[in-house]
Parts: C-alpha cells; structure tokens; sequence
C-alpha cells in the first residue's frame, strides 16, 4: 500500500488521481494529505468525494509540514504548471517519488533541475503523458516496432484547437507565458512527447515561425477595444462571435476549464483565478498560432502545426519510413463538431504495395481512453504484458518542454535553437 499526497487540488486532481484512487485503487494506494493555496478546493473536493473528508490538508507553503504529518510514499503534482518545479524538487529532496501532471515545468532551465535534483535522490519522477495511452497511439508504436515503415524520415502533424477550447486557454492563467510557459509547452509538450516516443530519438534543433491572429485587443473578432471584460458581466457578449457560437443570449456563460469546476457560481471564492477573463485583453502575449521544423539526433524531421481557433478539433499525422508510410485523422470532441465525423483508422501504406486499413479497438473512458490505462500504470505499476516502455520520465518530460521553449523562442528571436543549449542555460540570441 502506497501513500499520496497532492499537491494542488485541481479539477484534474481530483478527476485523474483523487477519484481513482479512492474508487478503483484502493488495495494499492491511500491518500494521506493534500496541499493547495486556496481552501475552497478542499471543500470542492470532499463535496464530490465524500471519502476524503478526512483527509488532512495543508496550506502551499506547508510541504514539509505535510510530509512530516503524513509521510507519503509519493507526491502527485497537479498544480499550476509554473509551481510544479517547487513541489518536485521539494519531494525529491525528501527522496520520495513524483508524478507530476505535464509540463513537468515551464522553462528548459527548471526541466534541468528537476533532472539534477533526481540524480541525487532516491526519487524518480513519472510525467503523467498520457496521449501515450490513446489506443490509437499504441497501435501506432507498435506499427512502427514491428518495423512496418522502416527507419523514419520524416513526420507532418498538424494539430487543430476549436473555437471552444482554444480561446479558453485565454480566458485563464494559461494566457501569462510566466505562469504557462505559453502554450507551445503548455499543450504542445503533449504532441512533442508523443512524436519524441514514437521516433525514440532525441530532438536537437528547432526553428518556427508563430504569430498571434486571433487573440489580444489586436484581434479583428474585437467588438471592443477596453480591458477587463468578463465574459459573465461583458456589455458586448452579444457582438462576440467566440461568445455566441457557444452561448445563447439568455443563459450563463460557458467556460472550459480543466483544472476547477467551471461552474460560474462555484468559481466565486478561488484565490485570483477566474475561468472568463476577455480573450481580447491587451496584457495577452501568447501566441496562438504556430508552424515549426524539429531536427533529431537520428535523422529524422518534424514538421509541426498547431492553431488555437478553428472550427473543429483534432489531428492529421503522417509518419514516413524507408519502408512505408503510416497516416491518420482523429475529430476530437464530435459534440462540438458541426458536421458528420467518420471514425478514426490508421492507413498503412508499403513503399510498394496495397495500402492496409487498421481498425483499432477503441475504449472508454477519458482522453480518448488512454487515462485508465495509464492510472492502472501508475497506481499498479507497468502492464507486464505490454512489451515497451510507455510510462515516461523526467527526461522525457525536459525534452518536451525544452522542444516548447525553443519554438516560442524561435519566434520572438528569428533563429534556430539547440535543446541542449536551453537545458542548459546558455542559449545565444541574436537580439
């Protein structure tokens, strides 16, 4: 039986780790502290899950009070991505074992941190990546083990963020690149570290190009050029295009929000977070559009897209190999699509020969079935049947967020840069 303690008692928190862990894993684990800035989301969460009513829980600045009090086996990390950091170096210093939500953190700098500090701790730090877990994604692994398409050349994934979703990183803290890392670390840290595990090579070079076109008081959606807006109180929600494809004149805003409830009425009382601030405020400087090229140290080439409002969502990917191809297309969020959409295959194409059609057997359950795979890994250990690595680690998660950092860099500078050179600190700008 391990014990748990949380350290940010997020939305996330509680669907991914608390939830499971009192319902399905019970015989293996026991949460034993929790530990937020506000305590309202304890109260949220003892609300839902009436289990841990007991459960001892401490302010941000208690950790080592925590870890005196209750003495975990290991620290889940589900707080605010610039946070993670503190809490992981905190824990490995105490030699305890980390799960921490991704990014692992926000800069390359903090990544290489967190790996020195693991060297010297009897820890180790699992990142919760669990795209890895999509059947989809498996299936594709082990396409390309059986060595389907040879060695690979290159990759085209071009990534699709809706209406809906994506201006809801701009109405939270996401839209601040010092809490986030802007969001080519906070979401494209998960499609880095998937193409960095179905290649099994290390990215080395980045180069993009990004801008902002739909977001910020520069955006033409504008209705009005004045901060602080809220959506709930707004004036010109009527004259919102973001607003009213998703919302009706009569009823209460709608808010997309991963880390609390986005209840409007339960969001009253959490410490300086709100879930509707304006998608065209002037302090916005993130980018939400971006295209970059990623070199790897055994040849092969990424070629990267992603936008943050279109009118639908989900993913192109094309693999090529020496031997074939693999390509496929998944709509996320059908709901939300207003068209009919077909069912996800994979599409394997022999460098000479007929092309293969593989359907994959779905399943159920959240991120497109991939989470109670990984919660099982995490709270059992590995699948000994599955014949690959999948959980992944804090090298894993540094060259995700390093590949991040350098495509906003690359944006802001006009130049390439080298991974190794942000990890460690001493990238060199033009200006």
């Amino acid at each position: 039986m391990k014990r748990y303690a949380v350290c940010g008692v997020s939305k996330r928190a509680i669907g991914m780790f608390i939830t499971p862990m009192i319902n399905n894993f019970s015989h293996t684990a026991k949460l034993v502290g929790m530990l937020d800035i506000d305590n309202k989301r304890f109260e949220v969460c003892k609300e839902q899950i009436p289990e841990t009513e007991a459960v001892p829980t401490f302010n941000n600045w208690e950790f080592e009070r925590m870890v005196k009090e209750t003495n975990p086996d290991v620290v889940i990390v589900t707080s605010r991505d610039d946070t993670h950091v503190d809490y992981i170096i905190a824990a490995l210093e105490q030699d305890l074992d980390v799960i921490t939500e991704k990014p692992m953190a926000t800069t390359a700098v903090d990544c290489q941190r967190i790996m020195d500090a693991e060297q010297k701790s009897n820890g180790k730090v699992t990142v919760t990546f669990n795209y890895r877990y999509s059947p989809y994604h498996m299936k594709i692994k082990e396409l390309i083990l059986e060595g389907k398409i040879g060695k690979i050349t290159s990759v085209d994934l071009n990534w699709y963020i809706d209406t809906y979703h994506g201006s809801s990183y701009f109405q939270r803290w996401n839209r601040q690149r010092e809490l986030s890392g802007g969001l080519s670390i906070h979401k494209s840290s998960h499609h880095f570290d998937l193409v960095n595990w179905w290649l099994d090579q290390t990215p080395v070079e980045v180069f993009s190009f990004g801008a902002r076109n739909y977001y910020g008081d520069e955006s033409p959606w504008n209705p009005k050029k004045e901060d602080g807006r809220y959506c709930i109180t707004c004036d010109v929600s009527d004259s919102c295009p973001y607003y009213m494809r998703w919302n009706t004149r009569s009823n209460s805003a709608t808010v997309k929000d991963d880390h609390i409830d986005s209840d409007l009425k339960r969001r009253d009382g959490y410490t300086n977070y709100r879930t509707d601030q304006c998608i065209f405020d002037s302090e916005i400087e993130i980018e939400d559009t971006y295209t970059a090229t990623v070199k790897y140290d055994k040849g092969a080439l990424l070629s990267y897209s992603i936008n943050f409002s279109l009118p639908y969502e989900g993913y192109r990917l094309a693999i090529n190999g020496t031997k074939g191809r693999i390509e496929t297309m998944e709509y996320h969020a059908p709901s939300r699509v207003p068209f009919p959409t077909p069912t996800q295959v994979i599409e394997y194409y022999p460098l000479f020969g007929s092309k293969e059609t593989i359907h994959v057997v779905e399943r159920e359950g959240g991120h497109g079935g991939g989470d109670p795979v990984i919660q099982e890994d995490i709270f059992l250990g590995a699948d000994p049947n599955r014949h690959y690595d999948i959980l992944s680690g804090s090298k894993d998660g540094a060259y995700a967020v390093t590949t991040g950092e350098a495509v906003w860099k690359s944006v802001k500078h006009k130049q390439p840069f080298f991974i190794e050179d942000l990890l460690a600190g001493k990238a060199i700008t033009n200006g």
